[in-house]
């Protein structure tokens, strides 16, 4: 065994004791639809954001995604709309991948619990030790280890507009069910809003070959009304940059 596939091994072994403490397993993932593990290189993306002498997540926003101060926009964006004063004790995240989002949240509350739902091995065990949080078994369309009604802050950011209809639906099921009563659910699609015939064209142009599933679109007002039935309520939503383009925002509350 060469250095470079020994120290591989040993950042394997590393990851895999830190997420056997959370309860769960690396396992080879089979799904196709695509996830950050392809597309977010762990090793790669945590060199080159060394070497460019920027924070993870600034170096996603500014060299990987083209959209500076993209990540902080939402967080100063859910911020005016109150979300954060609400002072959520328990907060899930869906597909944090690196982190960024998440990172930024914590800097707003102080939560007692964070779960994430994360496929990327790496990525997840990353999140474990750096910033305390609990890591869930995830089969990447469910929230089942998480009791019903048992979260404040349930999020996802630029996860629904790379995973399949289907596989976005199931979670908007399971978020609604873990919100608690008056909790709050707050994620972004890339809604017919988002989708005039020059973003369109920017899309098939410039937005590169895509990835697998991405960009994947989703009908906003399916999103409202699916989400009225199961008792929960728009509050509002905004756009915010995303590749060539940009996704919007929404931001649902749980009737009480």
């Amino acid at each position: 065994m060469n250095a470079v596939a020994g120290a591989k091994s040993v950042l394997r072994s590393g990851v895999k004791r830190i997420l056997g403490r959370a309860g769960f397993d690396i396992v080879r993932s089979t799904r196709v639809q695509g996830g950050v593990d392809d597309f977010l290189p762990f090793e790669a993306t945590m060199r080159a954001a060394k070497a460019a002498g920027l924070s993870i997540g600034d170096h996603i926003d500014e060299v990987m995604n083209g959209t500076p101060g993209a990540t902080q926009f939402t967080i100063d964006e859910l911020r005016g709309l109150g979300v954060y004063a609400a002072a959520p004790e328990s907060v899930l995240e869906i597909g944090p991948g690196s982190g960024r989002y998440l990172e930024k949240t914590l800097k707003e509350c102080s939560p007692g619990r964070y779960e994430i739902y994360e496929t990327a091995a790496p990525w997840a065990g990353y999140l474990v030790s750096t910033f305390g949080v609990v890591a869930r078994p995830t089969s990447g369309s469910s929230l089942a280890p998480t009791p019903d009604a048992s979260v404040d802050l349930v999020q996802a950011h630029k996860v629904f507009n790379t995973v399949t209809f289907l596989c976005a639906v199931r979670y908007f099921y399971e978020m609604a069910r873990v919100t608690r009563p008056g909790g709050r659910i707050v994620f972004d699609v890339m809604t017919e809003t988002c989708l005039d015939p020059d973003t369109v064209h920017a899309w098939a142009t410039k937005g590169g070959s895509g990835h697998d599933s991405y960009p994947a679109a989703m009908p906003r007002r399916m999103c409202v009304d699916l989400f009225e039935t199961l008792g929960c309520t728009l509050e509002a939503g905004f756009p915010a940059p995303m590749g060539v383009a940009s996704t919007e925002v929404l931001v649902f509350r749980k009737n009480a």
